[in-house]
């Protein structure tokens, strides 16, 4: 596995060893030993999947109380993948990294708790599988919009494509924001 730091520190790019021949390919999506030699949590709560379409956009979702880290990758499709530092006493707090995530490379990305997550599809459908670090907590989950003029992501669908829930639609502005110490 090679792991690549992007330009928001902690936030991580891991590409596997995929083996591939006429039969099909194999690669390990989840190794105890190299994740934790990576620096990610050897303690995880739950495993997630979304399967979503083409322009739907989740998120930017992060939890102010059970905060999660999250190991995000790709099962089939493709995403574009956005990291938001929310700590306000970091150097990068305001600032994204985004990654695009597909079946084809098994690219995964670690975010570290303290950072706001979301994902944009790119394919006509696209499965989304994640390990976290903590339970959900409904309670605690907080939304930043995801075309916050602040952050400046360029997301490459317009607003009358997007398909986003209600709930993601009311976000508000990070400058608005309950964000992390």
């Amino acid at each position: 596995m090679n792991v690549r730091q992007t330009e928001l520190p902690g936030v991580l790019v891991l590409t596997p060893k995929i083996y591939r021949d006429d039969r099909g390919e194999f690669f390990e999506t989840f190794n105890l030993r190299r994740m934790t030699d990576a620096g990610l949590p050897s303690v995880w709560t739950q495993d997630n999947f979304s399967f979503s379409r083409k322009n739907v956009l989740r998120g930017i979702h992060y939890q102010v109380q059970q905060p999660q880290g999250k190991l995000v990758r790709v099962t089939h499709g493709a995403v574009l993948d956005v990291a938001v530092d929310l700590r306000k006493s970091s150097a990068t707090f305001g600032k994204y990294t985004a990654v695009e995530l597909n079946a084809v490379n098994g690219e995964m990305l670690w975010i570290p708790v303290g950072f706001g997550h979301g994902f944009l599809v790119l394919s006509e459908t696209a499965g989304f599988a994640y390990k976290v670090t903590d339970y959900y907590s409904p309670a605690g989950e907080r939304t930043i919009l995801w075309n916050d003029a602040d952050l400046a992501i360029p997301w490459p669908v317009s607003a009358a494509d997007v398909i986003m829930s209600d709930k993601d639609k009311q976000g508000v502005r990070l400058r608005d924001a309950e964000v992390f110490a």
